[in-house]
């Protein structure tokens, strides 16, 4: 059902409309008819009343009916069949007040005789169909391309709503793990080293922090998100204590270029999970990004780990996080993972402007 807005609007254009109707009518009949006459006032002030009314209910039976959920072929079948009984209608009644009130003399046509003929009813007809079918397709038009435009906000709401969701869900799965990881590393330092026990409490208390405060954020500034990292690896640390060692080369320009929430985070934990926790010396993870040309080319690399050495980078890559990774990065945005000289890189590059 549409609401109280735009029936309010059909309503003031739809008189606007007909009562133009009607003074365009009244100025030719009164240009080109001979002058004016009460008859010839009668049929203009009549049908446009009468198709006022008609088009109204035409709009209203097609909304209460459900006809815009149909085939686009029913919906014309149905819609031009209403145009043609609501003219008739039109006609009919037209016609049952015209005839008596030319009978009893109360209107005239300036002395000619009203013309009633089979051929004439047909044209006045023809006419009225043409009228009501002219405003009817404006109206139907307006109408389906309003439907389209919500259609399209709703789809576009309905997306973004899920993805907030994938990334809620890839949260619960990610953190649990850290999590358990953290707390117990943390229980283990709290009697042998009390003061790096402290440290880790507030690098741990910060990577809650970012993370419910970019909770609901679709993009962050990449300067943001390694500070994130940072917080998350120093935590790391202590689990996987000399066997991970980090190496950052981010340009001025590329630290306030954006990139999707979790999407630097994303790739670290891969780079950990795939190369640092399955090498028994562990390794080295390094960061670099560039802006240039207005694109951000961010890579990730890690050592290969045995049981990834042979991994294919055609088919490498499809876990659950960055599958989600891929979908965030919206038209333009490209990401790929390629082993190289004994480490794996993941290459994520996204364009600056003209973002969608």
């Amino acid at each position: 059902m549409p609401d109280s807005t735009s029936t309010l609007r059909f309503w003031l254009i739809n008189t606007f409309g007909w009562a133009l109707f009607c003074a365009l009518s009244l100025a030719m009949t009164s240009t080109f008819g001979g002058g004016a006459s009460s008859g010839g006032t009668l049929i203009s002030v009549g049908l446009g009343v009468l198709l006022w009314g008609i088009s109204a209910g035409v709009r209203a039976l097609a909304l209460r009916r459900g006809w815009w959920q149909r085939e686009f072929g029913a919906l014309v079948l149905r819609l031009a069949l209403a145009v043609l009984l609501g003219a008739l209608l039109a006609q009919l009644l037209l016609t049952a007040v015209l005839q008596p009130a030319l009978a009893l003399g109360w209107v005239d046509f300036g002395g000619r005789a009203g013309d009633f003929r089979p051929v004439a009813r047909l044209a006045y007809l023809l006419n009225t169909v043409l009228l009501l079918g002219l405003w009817t397709a404006l109206w139907a038009g307006l109408h389906s391309l309003r439907q389209a435009r919500h259609a399209e906000l709703e789809r576009l709401r309905a997306e973004a709503q899920r993805s907030a969701l994938e990334r809620d869900a890839l949260r619960a799965r990610l953190n649990p793990h850290f999590m358990f990881n953290a707390l117990n590393n943390l229980r283990a330092l709290i009697l042998e080293d009390p003061e790096r026990a402290r440290q880790m409490v507030t690098d741990l208390s910060r990577t809650l922090r970012h993370a419910l405060e970019h909770a609901r954020n679709e993009e962050a500034l990449l300067a943001d998100e390694l500070a994130v990292v940072r917080d998350y690896l120093a935590v790391e640390a202590v689990h996987y204590e000399q066997r991970l060692q980090l190496h950052i080369d981010v340009s001025e320009e590329a630290a306030q270029a954006r990139l999707p929430v979790m999407a630097l985070q994303l790739l670290v934990e891969n780079a950990i999970k795939h190369g640092i926790a399955v090498c028994p010396g562990g390794g080295e993870v390094r960061i670099s990004a560039q802006c240039r040309d207005g694109l951000l080319r961010l890579q990730v690399d890690n050592p290969l780990g045995v049981a990834t050495a042979g991994t294919d980078a055609t088919t490498a890559g499809h876990g659950v996080g960055l599958a989600y990774l891929r979908s965030q990065l919206g038209r333009g945005g490209r990401f790929h993972l390629q082993p190289l000289d004994g480490r794996m890189q993941a290459v994520l590059e996204i364009p600056q402007c003209a973002r969608p």
